[in-house]
C-alpha cells in the first residue's frame, strides 16, 4: 500500500461517516417535523401545574404524540413521580 492510497481510503472512511451522520439528522428532522408547535409549551404548562404539588424536574416529564390511522392523535405522557418519604 503506497502513502496515496492511505489518504485516499482515510476520505472514503470519512465522507461515508458523513454521509451517516447526515442521514440520521434528515431522519430526526423529519420526525419532528411531525410534531405540532404547542406540543413544548403543553409540555411545560403539564410540568407547571404538576410542580404546584409535587417537586419534579423537567426531565422527569415526556409528552410524545403519536399518529394512528391519519385521523386518530393519541398523547402520551409519562412523570415519574418522587417516592415519598
Amino acid at each position: 500500500m503506497s502513502l496515496l492510497d492511505y489518504f485516499r481510503s482515510n476520505k472514503n472512511n470519512t465522507a461515508q461517516l458523513a454521509k451517516e451522520r447526515l442521514q440520521i439528522i434528515v431522519a430526526h428532522e423529519r420526525g419532528q417535523r411531525s410534531t405540532p408547535d404547542y406540543l413544548p409549551q403543553l409540555r411545560n404548562d403539564i410540568l407547571e401545574v404538576i410542580r404546584k404539588y409535587v417537586e419534579i424536574s423537567p426531565d422527569q416529564v415526556s409528552v410524545q404524540l403519536e399518529q394512528k390511522n391519519g385521523n386518530l392523535s393519541v398523547l402520551e405522557l409519562n412523570v415519574m413521580l418522587p417516592e415519598e418519604k
